[in-house]
């Protein structure tokens, strides 16, 4: 099952966050194949949704780039800056707590084995 670009579309921001926290650097197709490879297909990013997050997080001071030539093409890494740091913190914390919320107002019951 691939999820919806609707609920995708809300978590973005929280996944780059995620991502960049727990690998320090990463390119935008990397940031794609690593969030492929992690949800095993049920979450894929399109370009069109990816740069246009990662565009707004750095123009906001979250996160910092540093441009790289392999080749004869380029390649822009994304890094958390140190308020972006912070910012993750607390993005991946309110997604908690709402996924919490979201399992009691929906009345999901988890299995504990």
């Amino acid at each position: 099952m691939i999820y919806s670009s609707e609920l995708i579309k809300g978590t973005l921001k929280t996944i780059i966050l995620k991502l960049l926290k727990d690998n320090k650097r990463m390119y935008g197709y990397e940031i794609t194949q690593r969030v492929k490879e992690l949800t095993h297909d049920r979450i894929q990013l399109t370009e069109g949704a990816l740069y246009p997050s990662l565009h707004a997080l750095e123009a906001d001071g979250i996160l910092t780039t540093e441009t790289e030539y392999i080749g004869k093409r380029v390649r822009k890494y994304y890094s958390l800056s140190p308020k972006g740091k912070n910012v993750s913190k607390e993005k991946i914390s309110e997604f908690a707590d709402f996924m919490n919320t979201m399992k009691f107002l929906l009345d999901i019951k988890t299995d504990i084995a």
